[in-house]
């Protein structure tokens, strides 16, 4: 094998080598389309999607709408439960099998998983299911994997319902009160988070149909909209906070509670509604040895719960722009009295993001203190007291809660965006100036590296970067992107993407091409390299050459992305006119020149900016001042080189 891969090289070099120059590669081809996958392609054929990014007439997704029922058993940290599902398949598409999420196998021996759990079950326990009428006898094999294909004896023709009724049984994993939990867990017999709990029908799209990728742990979710009605049965004396509203506070709440909650509707002041000298039932709940707390919640794609016999619960309230006040409940433990500033973090979030992006769709709020340190799910979140948790977590509302992402496959379009808007949301809560100058640059530092994959890969396998490449990198893209159009046109953009996909599966391909016609700019080149590579720009200032008024700067660029050339000129007294300089703005005594990014589509590496200035002193030369664009060196950014390293 090694002769043959001699020889295929040697013959490539002899055949490049005789070709005659002009017939040779350019210095570097700039791609400047958009790849698109066969999936996509065959949705465009459709008419499901078009390249206008927004949702066409012809666009379609299931809606999986929960009846559950569940009683937990603390002390044996058992929950059971059964549920009606109803499917609505407004597709074009007969269904004859349904993919069935069963994500408590997670935490069962001997299941693929991308990292160790904190604890172990038997996992999820199937004890009947009915689909559409027929019983489907529940297999051994269904205990080993996190997603199973269900055949139906009737299927789900185009436009028509299907039904399931399933019951079923597991344990919540037990965690160390030092160890962080996955997602959810129990400490000891006192507090239970609850999540990906139930059976649940996976999303059939128009991309993929069923959506089959494995829970592995890391990597998250991609959920059908739909509505949940749920009715939790606990011991008397336990506090829940749950996704959705709570419907029956009367029957489980006290009165005291209930005047509490109504006086924390009207204040901004962060109220206690049940105090930890409260406990028991008859003092933290109504009276009665169990009760039952009944939710519901609408267009969401998930349900999740928290419950605690030792939960101290505050309350406060945010303002949405045109839903008005809502409640935002907090319950922890009381040791944990750092949750008592929450309420005014999550109000900020709640407000801020409602007017960065579209306003939160849900008529309440609440957070939850225990072993999962920050987790989002609908109108809840399983969070940590401090102000990057909550707001990161808060943030999660908006993508995936709001714009149902896929995560699994693009973690980048909820995590990725969330850690941009975070900073945004940062800076506006300390009353400074958001951070984004040489975020985009910083990629440079680590762009190309072997472990690195493509944010277009799929997330559940993109190994020891993924942290990187779903948390880190859209930050640094948007930070490029905001340096060539303007930041503040980003997030008109991202909020136009937002309100035309709200309650809706977007692509990374509409969310491209939206954003192209949201800019009006064709930016196919922009996410190819930033997305399906990892390239970086690369640039440098070769030479400055001076004669009379009119000064050359050489650019060179080295790596394969290309950027527009911003240059910034440094005078020593009060700058030129620059009245004739339609690429030109003025700062203090700097000009700003600014040339498109076509002028790297030819194929060159360098390129000599030339202007005409006053004669008056230059004393500084920077390219790429503000830090936007991919650079692994930014010592050769500056002229004079003397000057390196201090800009």
């Amino acid at each position: 094998m090694r002769a043959v891969a001699v020889s295929v090289s040697v013959l490539s070099l002899v055949t490049l080598t005789a070709l005659p120059l002009a017939a040779q590669q350019p210095e570097r081809s700039i791609r400047r389309t958009i790849p698109i996958e066969r999936g996509f392609a065959r949705a465009l054929q459709a008419g499901s999607r078009d390249s206008s990014g927004s949702p066409t007439s012809r666009y379609w997704q299931l809606t999986t709408d929960y009846v559950i029922s569940a009683r937990l058993e603390p002390a044996t940290s058992t929950v059971t439960g059964s549920e009606r599902i109803t499917l609505k398949n407004p597709s074009p598409d007969t269904m004859k099998v349904v993919a069935l999420r069963l994500y408590q196998n997670l935490f069962a021996p001997n299941v693929a998983r991308s990292s160790p759990v904190a604890a172990l079950t038997s996992g999820i326990t199937v004890s009947s299911l009915v689909a559409n009428g027929d019983t489907v006898t529940p297999e051994e094999d269904w205990r080993k994997s996190t997603v199973v294909l269900v055949k139906l004896a009737k299927p789900i023709l185009p436009r028509a319902t299907g039904s399931f009724d399933v019951s079923w049984s597991f344990q919540v994993p037990k965690v160390p009160e030092d160890v962080r939990g996955d997602r959810m867990g129990s400490w000891g017999t006192r507090l239970f988070q609850v999540a990906q709990w139930y059976p649940q029908i996976a999303v059939y799209d128009d991309l993929r149909g069923w959506n089959t990728d494995p829970y592995l742990g890391d990597a998250e979710f991609f959920n059908n909209f739909g509505s949940f009605d749920v009715k939790l049965d606990v011991p008397g004396g336990w506090l829940i906070g749950a996704t959705g509203v709570l419907q029956n506070g009367d029957q489980v709440l006290t009165p005291r509670a209930r005047q509490r909650l109504a006086r924390a509707a009207s204040s901004d002041s962060q109220i206690v509604v049940v105090g930890a000298d409260e406990r028991g039932a008859g003092k933290a709940t109504a009276a009665g040895d169990r009760l039952i707390w009944h939710f519901t919640a609408d267009s969401v794609g998930d349900f999740a719960w928290a419950a605690s016999n030792e939960f101290v619960w505050d309350a406060t309230r945010a303002s949405i722009p045109g839903k008005g006040e809502i409640p935002i409940n907090i319950l922890y433990l009381p040791e944990h009295n750092r949750y008592r500033q929450t309420g005014a973090y999550a109000r900020h979030a709640l407000e801020y993001y409602s007017k960065l992006w579209m306003p939160y769709a849900w008529p309440a709020f609440t957070q939850v203190d225990g072993p999962e340190g920050g987790m989002e799910y609908p109108s809840l979140t399983f969070s940590g007291p401090g102000f990057g948790v909550t707001d990161h977590e808060i943030g999660h509302q908006w993508w995936p809660m709001m714009v149902g992402v896929n995560e699994t496959w693009y973690g980048w379009m909820d995590e990725g965006f969330n850690q941009y808007m975070n900073e945004l949301s940062g800076a506006a809560f300390r009353d400074i100036t958001p951070r984004l100058n040489g975020m985009g640059q910083r990629y440079g530092h680590m762009a190309g590296t072997a472990s690195e994959p493509p944010m277009m890969w799929d997330a559940n396998y993109d190994g020891p970067m993924y942290s990187f490449v779903t948390y880190g990198k859209a930050p640094l893209m948007l930070s490029m992107l905001g340096g060539i159009v303007g930041d503040s046109a980003v997030q008109r953009a991202m909020s136009g993407y937002a309100e035309a996909w709200r309650f809706k599966h977007p692509s990374p391909w509409d969310y491209m091409f939206y954003l192209n016609h949201a800019l009006n700019r064709d930016l196919g080149w922009f996410w190819n390299y930033w997305l399906f590579s990892t390239a970086s720009v690369d640039n440098s200032i070769t030479d400055v050459k001076s004669s009379g008024t009119q000064v050359t700067v050489t650019v060179r660029q080295d790596g394969d992305m290309p950027s527009p050339v911003v240059l910034d000129f440094t005078f020593a007294g009060s700058p030129p006119s620059v009245s004739g300089l339609t690429n030109a703005t003025v700062s203090g005594n700097t000009v700003r020149v600014t040339y498109p990014v076509d002028v790297w589509f030819d194929g060159r590496r360098t390129f000599d900016a030339t202007v005409r200035f006053g004669g008056q002193k230059i004393t500084k030369v920077a390219v790429d001042p503000d830090g936007r664009f991919p650079d692994a060196n930014v010592d050769d950014n500056v002229w004079p080189r003397a000057m390196a390293g201090g800009n």
